[in-house]
């Protein structure tokens, strides 16, 4: 068996040398390709004795053809070839810089890596811990002191999506706007001021032309009374008492009447792995920005006024990040087990939403009211 494989081999070795001086010994193409082309044993089939290749340049070129070089082998004896012109390469692809910031007006040099925020002011203290995305999409406003007022005050907690463009200007403008309508109308008119700052906001942004959007609950502390407004799923709780008060009510697609005045409005909800959405993309049904989805996802706030008293001891301002996975009450008491009402106990709430699966951005800001009454 040895002696015959041996003997194969050598028969084998043979043949392609032979094949190969052959290929070499016809210039026209180059020896690999005839060597190829050439198929051994072959017989002409018709009486033409020539290979013949048709290209985009021969005027033989049949209807029909793609737009490459096409070789049609008829069989020859003697293996004629006619050598055609190469393919052109392709013009070479240039892919724009990626950028994965979407930023508006520049990116305030977020970082892409994990990143945690803690802050300490007079009255509030606040912990954000960014979750899987790319860039941060939570932000936060505090203005203290306004008009010389110590018990004057404006705390905001902002979650954007699609982006940081909406959050970041939200976080600037928001307050501001606010004030600036508080200045042109009475003491009993104070809601309708803080409506107005929001369309403001929400118009000023859009006039940007800038994508992604922004949920907001904000809270205006002023002669002794609380006017809190939201947009979308951020949240503000009371403890009174040791007790948990929500004071808004999220804008969510699981509320009948959200869904209801999208549709009279010709929008689309639609339930998607147990989440309902809007034309099959949000989650919310109101926010700032949001231009594609602006016909339905409107940016009027729900405001309610709230007066405070001697025991009412502290607000939690949070995103969704920390209210999808720890309740009201779970996280007052978590604060009231720091006497101080620190960012400890922020960072705290931060971490036990964390180590429940939390992967979403995540902004808790603690209010003390003592002070402010």
């Amino acid at each position: 068996m040895e002696d015959f494989l041996w003997g194969f081999s050598i028969v084998s070795i043979v043949y392609v040398l032979r094949r190969l001086r052959k290929a070499m010994s016809k210039p026209p193409l180059s020896w690999v390709g005839q060597f190829l082309i050439d198929q051994p044993g072959e017989k002409a089939t018709s009486a033409s004795s020539e290979s013949v290749i048709f290209s985009r340049e021969n005027d033989q070129l049949p209807k029909g053809l793609p737009n490459f070089d096409v070789l049609i082998n008829q069989g020859s004896n003697d293996d004629k070839a006619t050598l055609i012109k190469s393919r052109k390469r392709p013009a070479r692809l240039v892919l724009p810089e990626t950028r994965p910031e979407l930023d508006f007006g520049g990116m305030n040099n977020r970082e892409l890596e994990s990143r945690e925020i803690e802050v300490e002011g007079r009255d509030f203290c606040l912990a954000s811990k960014k979750g899987r995305r790319d860039v941060m999409e939570d932000g936060y406003s505090a203005i203290v002191d306004i008009s010389g007022n110590p018990k004057q005050a404006f705390f905001a907690v902002i979650d954007g999506h699609g982006g940081c463009a909406a959050v970041d200007y939200v976080s600037e403008n928001l307050g501001k706007n606010i004030l600036k309508a508080l200045e042109n109308v009475g003491e009993e008119d104070v809601n309708e001021a803080i409506r107005g700052g929001y369309l403001v906001t929400d118009s000023e942004f859009l006039s940007k032309g800038v994508g992604s959007g922004a949920c907001a609950a904000s809270v205006f502390l002023r002669n002794g009374e609380l006017n809190v407004a939201n947009l979308g799923d951020c949240r503000v709780v009371l403890s009174r008492k040791g007790v948990a008060h929500t004071l808004t009510n999220d804008h969510s697609l699981r509320r009948e009447d959200e869904r209801l005045r999208i549709d009279n409005s010709g929008g689309f909800v639609c339930c998607r792995n147990g989440v309902w959405r809007i034309q099959g993309s949000l989650a919310v049904s109101r926010a700032i920005g949001d231009q594609h989805l602006k016909e339905w996802v409107i940016s009027e706030p729900d405001i309610i006024n709230f007066p405070l008293s001697s025991d009412c001891e502290f607000l939690i301002m949070a995103s969704d990040g920390l209210w999808d996975k720890v309740s009201e009450q779970e996280a007052v008491d978590v604060v009231l087990g720091d006497d101080k009402n620190s960012v400890e106990s922020c960072k705290k709430l931060v971490e036990i939403s964390c180590s429940r699966g939390n992967m979403d951005d995540i902004t808790v800001m603690v209010i003390n009211l003592r002070n402010l009454i």
